[in-house]
């Protein structure tokens, strides 16, 4: 009863955060005004907007490419397309699952029903997830220093605290358990971390394409400090997916740190949620059928407990 209680209110919360963010974003858009922001989404060519959707694809197959390695290495035989597939319908429920953990639980649902082991699928999980903070820890320096050199020192140590710091211990923590099954495999640790920086080179690179076809420009290394700055910053768990926070965070750090308008750090923040969102359609034609059997699995447990 206390674990329901305890849910519902951090669901609660981050639904909390999730209306406010979006209530500050909405503030955001009137201010640097609607006709700004359509100036500058007419400025993007068709096939600029082609080459960033290609490069956000692109960089789902390189999370795609991470979590098959971790799979394979630690003894679980499955496919490359039962991956795609699992990792698809995780990044799809994502958009509306409670926080990007509710994914996480679709891919291992889709795991226990394809018949894999649960205890090395959910090690995975969480090795992939971890993977993933260790590649964006390396740009976050110079996004840091960024900030500190252009908000000056308050801002800098206010980024760093919210976005890393408070982090830290429990990323080392979490990191020796859950990597001690692939402490003894170091090459596919780094091939992992390889795919990793795959995805944010991929990431980054679209970025640079959207900026540049607005009209504007941000040197790519400071795309990469500066994402990295606001990935840390929506992993605080104040809004479901993020929604609202990475969007406010991006649209202030390249206003204020890249030098851009508002209205195009505003338009940039939103095209890449909307590329993100379209990115995991494909999720859409598995998600029923692994939905379906994490259903049945609550009935028999329900059941098993009565």
């Amino acid at each position: 009863m206390n674990l329901q209680i305890s849910n519902r209110r951090q669901f609660l919360i981050r639904l909390a955060g999730t209306l406010l963010a979006t209530a500050l974003l909405i503030v955001l858009i009137r201010q640097a005004g609607w006709t700004e922001i359509l100036a500058a989404l007419k400025k993007i060519s068709f096939a600029n907007m082609l080459f960033a959707i290609g490069l956000i694809v692109a960089s789902r197959l390189f999370v795609i490419g991470r979590w098959y390695i971790l799979l394979r290495s630690g003894g679980v035989k499955i496919s490359f397309a039962d991956t795609t597939a699992l990792t698809f319908t995780g990044l799809f429920s994502a958009n509306f699952l409670p926080t990007t953990i509710g994914g996480d639980v679709v891919r291992l649902a889709g795991a226990m029903q394809m018949g894999f082991d649960r205890a090395v699928c959910l090690a995975s999980i969480a090795a992939d997830r971890l993977v993933g903070m260790l590649g964006m820890i390396f740009t976050l320096p110079y996004g840091l220093f960024m900030a500190w050199t252009t908000l000056g020192r308050g801002a800098a140590q206010s980024l760093a605290l919210s976005a890393f710091f408070s982090r830290l211990a429990n990323f080392l923590k979490r990191t020796l358990q859950t990597f001690s099954l692939w402490f003894k495999k170091p090459f596919a640790l780094l091939a992992s971390l390889l795919c990793t920086w795959g995805h944010m080179l991929c990431t980054f690179g679209a970025l640079y394409i959207l900026i540049q076809g607005l009209g504007s420009h941000v040197s790519f290394w400071m795309i990469a400090g500066l994402w990295s700055v606001s990935y840390f910053v929506t992993l605080v768990p104040i809004s479901i997916n993020g929604y609202g926070v990475q969007e406010l965070s991006l649209t202030f750090l390249f206003s204020n740190i890249g030098g851009l308008t508002p209205a195009v750090s505003l338009t940039v923040a939103v095209l890449m949620r909307v590329l993100y969102m379209t990115a995991s359609l494909p999720g859409a034609i598995y998600m029923p059928g692994i939905l379906a059997a994490l259903d049945t699995d609550r009935v028999i447990e329900n059941k098993n407990g009565e």
